[in-house]
Order: C-alpha cells, then structure tokens, then sequence
C-alpha cells in the first residue's frame, strides 16, 4: 500500500533495519496519566507497536496497540487503572506481523503527584 511521503531525502529503513531509538514518559501532576514520547527510525514500511505499563508487581496498568503508525516521532497519553504502586515499567515493541519483530525497548519510573493536582480532586465539584 503506497502512502505520501514528502520530499525529504531521509533515508528509511526496511523492516529488519526498524526499531525503537527513544522511549521516554513523563506523568502528569495528577498522577493517572502518563505521556509517553515514542521515536521510531524513518521506515519503509510501517510497522506495528505494542505499548504495555506495568507496575512493580508485574500487573498490567495500561496497554495500547499502534497500527502502522504515519509518522516515526509519536506522542500519545496512556490512563493509569487502579492505585498507585511504583516503579513502573513501560515496554515499547514494535513488530511487523509477517516478521521481522524487536526486543522491547524498557523505561522504568515512579509516578509522584502533585499536591497542587490532589487537592483539586479533593474539592470535588462546584455547587450549582
């Protein structure tokens, strides 16, 4: 399938060549959600990425499925289920479903929220 691809002599990689080169996340001050910033090399053909959050006790928190993805440079916000339990770990796969697939690429963080963002969910809503 041919899609547009602008006049920008970037070199792109085939399918055994693609890989993750950056996985970073930052949470946001109330602590349930996370933005995760993903880098993927210029490729030929797109591939698929699998994202999943885990926390220290190994139990899913949230996960998502990229499917050939437009652009190598994404930002995405995932939601935090349940409490709070630090570390976490985010694991970024990318594959292609007739093959080639990566090792995940690994990011291990805490989650601390702000005061500031607890005590706006403390006040609850406004009366009418």
């Amino acid at each position: 399938m041919n899609f547009f691809l602008p006049e920008d002599n970037l070199a792109r990689a085939v399918p055994e060549e693609t890989k993750i080169i950056s996985l970073a996340a930052q949470p946001y001050p109330d602590g349930y959600r996370l933005r995760v910033n993903l880098e993927v090399t210029p490729f030929q053909k797109r591939p698929y990425i699998e994202v999943t959050l885990s926390d220290s006790n190994g139990d899913e928190a949230a996960s998502t499925s990229i499917v050939e993805p437009l652009s190598w440079n994404l930002e995405f916000t995932m939601h935090i289920r349940g409490e709070l339990n630090n570390p976490y770990t985010l694991s970024a796969r990318l594959y292609y479903p007739d093959g080639p697939s990566n090792d995940p690429l690994i990011y291990s963080f805490d989650v601390r929220p702000s005061t500031a963002a607890q005590d706006d969910t403390d006040q609850g809503e406004p009366e009418a």
